[in-house]
């Protein structure tokens, strides 16, 4: 019987695996279990973060305005911005609001005041 040399799609797709995990350190870029399972891991991790990171800037966004609100004593607080700016149908969405309350307060002052009157 003749010897059967085995294919090249295993080792394919290990080195592709270890590919990913070429940046992992210790075992988990070395040995191909601990690869796959920190792959897993990895995957979850992000996938998991993608949404906590838009959670997260949303509130910084919100915490931006507010700061910038209460200190020009313009509006008492953010909600009662926001409700106006639905009711003046200003769209004006959360990340450029917190992007002009930093750059350009005059210009929040400018806004804030256009929708008192």
């Amino acid at each position: 019987m003749t010897r059967i040399k085995r294919g090249y799609i295993a080792r394919r797709r290990r080195t592709k695996i270890r590919l990913f995990a070429s940046t992992f350190r210790g075992a988990h870029s070395r040995l191909t279990r601990t690869i796959t399972q920190q792959k897993i891991r990895a995957l979850v991790s992000a996938h998991r973060d993608r949404g906590r990171q838009k959670r997260d800037f949303r509130r910084l966004w919100i915490t931006r305005i507010n700061a910038a609100i209460r200190d020009n004593k313009v509006y008492l607080s953010y909600s009662g911005l926001i409700n106006n700016l639905y009711k003046r149908q200003l769209l004006l969405n959360r990340k450029i609001l917190a992007q002009i309350a930093i750059l350009n307060k005059n210009c929040l002052y400018i806004i804030s005041n256009e929708i008192i009157k």
